[in-house]
């Protein structure tokens, strides 16, 4: 990917969405050195679209999350509960161990095993999953998840491509179109900045 121009890239995104705290700013600048050296962003577009995604997922914050809950939101995920026997959720405790996080909050025993191995980690997200916070880990994570289907078989060239852009329907590389219509003007907005 081009090396984006942080001076207009940042003007362009305050007259956008406004101010940013220098944390908000710091967060930015991580995402955008590793989205510039990422060697499989082949299309900017696609770039606008992972960033139209953090914005959403990380509320603003432009780093790598906990997902919002305390440990009575967390046992719906617990084993024995539909969500948990979905997501691999084995031990009990599972649904707060593994918690959404990082960039794209990934959630349950099975995905952090899955993705994990994926990326070639072993078994650290299962041993350590706090490890999906670390900028890099996460970053790893949305960009395979994004680009390669790891987290639902699709892909962001199944919908970001040289045919068209359909923002919108990209949102099924994440999860079903929750928010599909919000994050795609988040990503038009992007593309433009970009």
């Amino acid at each position: 990917m081009n090396i984006i121009l942080r001076p207009k890239f940042f003007a362009a995104y305050r007259a956008a969405y406004g101010k940013l705290r220098q944390d908000q700013v710091d967060g930015l600048e991580t995402l955008l050195a590793a989205l510039e050296t990422d060697p499989y962003i082949v299309d900017q577009r696609h770039a606008a679209y992972m960033l139209a995604t953090v914005k959403h997922e990380c509320a603003d914050t432009w780093r790598p999350i906990v997902e919002r809950g305390g440990p009575e939101y967390f046992r719906k995920y617990d084993a024995g509960t539909p969500i948990g026997i979905r997501l691999g959720n084995i031990q009990r405790g599972d649904g707060l161990r593994f918690c959404g996080r990082g960039y794209v909050q990934i959630t349950g025993r099975d995905n952090y095993a899955r993705i994990g191995r994926a990326l070639g980690l072993g078994h650290a997200l299962t041993t350590g999953p706090e490890c999906a916070l670390d900028p890099d880990t996460a970053y790893r994570i949305m960009s395979s998840g994004m680009l390669e289907g790891l987290f639902t078989g699709r892909r962001l060239a199944h919908y970001i491509n040289a045919q068209g852009c359909d923002y919108i329907n990209a949102r099924r590389v994440i999860n079903s179109l929750d928010r599909a219509e919000l994050i795609a003007g988040y990503a038009s907005i992007f593309e433009a900045i970009l």
